[in-house]
């Protein structure tokens, strides 16, 4: 079975946690810094650098104890279980996806900001295609095209930084704050909320542990020393620009490193930086494109996620269906949303912050829960620093709520809309690939089921059901997994009173109900039988049968052929069965492994000796797959 290979080095690391890190923020956020806080907007770089080494400690001691491919949705699995850890992967998955949409539009809009909208969609388009057909062929392809990107963002930055320090303008500076200084401080404090996107990014990083040589030393030691040098190459490029340009016409910049690039160089060079800008948005778009797709694939081996997408390409060891899955969704992500990129990019930065604080605050209780995992990296005083940091988050949400409480709050009901619809899919996923969670769900819902019971198999699919049993009278049929009784209320009418009907189910709630309503009915031909195993066994108090019925139920057997050769030696030579299955759930979901395929779903019945045939009925969200027939005068026989 193919794996991810361990192809990344320390240096490859660095580079890459380096470009995924500092993004896109250095190339604008400096003149919006000024424009708020003039030259006092270096303490806001400063803190915020300081704040953000902290975070990158956090990260390095998680990556350490846990260095998977999982990344964020790893630490938040290990300290709250499966629905938290979903939801902030669902999250984050959301927020990537975003990212890359917005980003590679915005890229193109930068070389281009007259474009039509349909031509600067289908360039955005080709770069997704481009990136994501260089990250299915493979990590090695893929690193060096990330080093390249990053080599080029951290050129970029030096060769403006070291000429405005060899030039400063100390006078720049002066004066330091530009209003009063108690009135100063609430605008450092709002420059930092501005700016802090600049340092976003370790969860970027962590996706790729999975395939780094010696991750657990290699991915926190890539961490802490990549957020020391971005810190260390923002603040000198802060001071830099400041001293180079005055503030006032800084901070009104819209594109402040090509005014950097013409005052150190020309006019002739603000094209080149321009070009130098655009590859490094594109490289920040390119770590993302790499790297989230992991994310899926962690999600998808726990059947949290499409587990189809969990799958490794045999040549190139890259999770290729998921690289194909984000390819489609980013593609229309860029074409629904076209004129309303502002709008989802405002989401990014609550659903960042609120990622952030729920990875410390994993953090903080796997230093109570799981004090003997080994721990390559420690943070000193990691409790202490977490509550801080915890604090600093919540305290830039509430600034940015504060700021403009209309539009955030909208913009956090939007946000949290979209976390709350992984809800159902979860609970859709855990109930339709794992069979141990529907034994609890059906006692839950056991009402429910009644409900809904004409909606889930319909009269149509009932009355097809009974046709393949056109002669029941008499005979004693097993109802395998029969939940509330809705096809057994009509089985046990068919078979008379000389006949009788064995009902088993894994809810006992189920059962409940199905035995007060054949009572009611005043059937008394039948037995019920609980069976919370029933996903690996036919029950052995079952006797000896005519017929077998089941709905529902084979999907979550975990032992098929194992139940089947069971059923087989419970009835006679010519005994009749009838099997229905719910597939291609809201015609998208893929079909549980040995229901994908139909040649390899016949072998199996003909194998435990049973003639079978398929037939498909649409329903309204998913269809019906029948497989009925008959057991075999001699194994192997089979007909479709």
């Amino acid at each position: 079975m193919a794996e991810l290979k361990k192809t990344l080095s320390f240096p490859v690391v660095l580079i890459i946690t380096i470009n995924s890190i500092m993004g896109t923020g250095i190339f604008f956020l400096p003149a919006v810094g000024a424009g708020i806080s003039g030259p006092a907007s270096i303490l806001a770089w400063l803190i915020m650098a300081v704040l953000s080494m902290g975070i990158s400690l956090i990260f390095a001691e998680l990556v350490g104890m846990f260095p998977f491919s999982g990344g964020v949705y790893e630490y938040t699995k290990q300290a709250f279980g499966p629905l938290t850890s979903f939801l902030v992967g669902w999250m984050t998955m959301i927020a990537g996806n975003v990212t890359i949409a917005m980003l590679v539009v915005g890229a193109v809009q930068y070389l281009g900001p007259n474009m039509p909208m349909l031509r600067t969609i289908g360039i955005s388009i080709g770069f997704i295609l481009a990136f994501n057909y260089m990250a299915y062929r493979g990590m090695q392809t893929s690193a060096v095209m990330l080093v390249a990107f990053g080599i080029v963002t951290m050129f970029t930055v030096l060769s403006l930084t070291i000429p405005g320090l060899i030039n400063l303008n100390t006078g720049n500076f002066i004066p330091f704050f530009t209003t009063d200084l108690p009135l100063a401080l609430p605008l450092v404090f709002l420059t930092i909320f501005y700016i802090a996107e600049t340092f976003f990014g370790w969860e970027t990083a962590t996706f790729l542990a999975g395939e780094t040589k010696d991750a657990e030393r290699v991915m926190p030691r890539a961490m802490w020393l990549g957020t020391l040098l971005i810190a260390v190459m923002v603040l000198l490029f802060v001071i830099s620009s400041l001293g180079t340009i005055p503030w006032q016409e800084f901070g009104l910049s819209k594109t402040p490193l090509s005014d950097l690039a013409g005052v150190h160089f020309g006019l002739a060079a603000t094209d080149i930086f321009s070009l130098l800008v655009y590859l490094s948005i594109i490289g920040s778009v390119a770590g993302w494109i790499v790297s989230a797709p992991r994310l899926l694939m962690s999600l998808a081996e726990d059947k949290l996620f499409i587990p189809q997408l969990a799958d490794i390409h045999p040549k190139y060891n890259t999770p290729h269906k998921s690289i194909i899955f984000q390819t489609i969704l980013t593609s229309i992500l860029v074409v629904v949303g076209a004129g309303k990129y502002e709008t989802l990019l405002h989401l990014l930065l609550p659903m960042v912050l609120v990622l952030y604080i729920m990875v410390i605050l994993s953090f903080v209780v796997m230093r109570f829960t799981k004090k003997d995992q080994p721990r390559p990296f420690k943070v000193w005083g990691g409790l202490s620093l977490s509550f801080l940091l915890m604090a600093f988050l919540a305290g830039l949400i509430f600034i940015w709520i504060h700021d403009d409480p209309t539009a955030s709050l909208n913009i956090l009901r939007l946000a949290g809309g979209l976390g709350l619809l992984g809800v159902p899919f979860f609970f859709l996923l855990t109930f339709y690939y794992n069979p141990d969670a529907i034994v609890k769900v059906s006692e839950s819902f056991a009402k429910l089921n009644l409900f809904f019971e004409g909606f889930i198999l319909p009269r149509k699919i009932r009355k097809e059901i009974l046709m393949t049993l056109p002669e029941l009278t008499g005979k004693k049929v097993l109802d395998f997994g029969a939940g509330v009784g809705t096809l057994t209320r009509h089985l046990i009418r068919n078979v008379g009173e000389e006949g009788h009907i064995i009902a088993t189910d894994m809810s006992k709630k189920n059962l409940n109900i199905l035995e007060k309503r054949l009572k009611k009915k005043k059937h008394l031909n039948f037995t019920v039988i609980h069976d919370p195993h029933a996903v690996n066994r036919v029950h052995p108090d079952i006797p000896f049968v005519d017929v077998v019925v089941s709905v529902g139920m084979i999907s979550y057997i975990q032992d098929m052929k194992g139940v089947l050769s069971d059923l087989n030696r419970l009835m006679p030579e010519g005994g009749e069965i009838c099997f229905v299955e719910f597939i291609d759930y809201f015609w998208f979901l893929p079909n549980a492994g040995w229901l994908k395929d139909e040649e390899k779903l016949l072998q199996l019945f003909q194998s435990a000796g049973f003639q079978v045939q398929l037939v498909k009925v649409k329903g309204t969200f998913w269809k019906y797959l029948m497989i009925y027939g008959k057991k075999a005068h001699h194994r192997g026989d089979i007909y479709i």
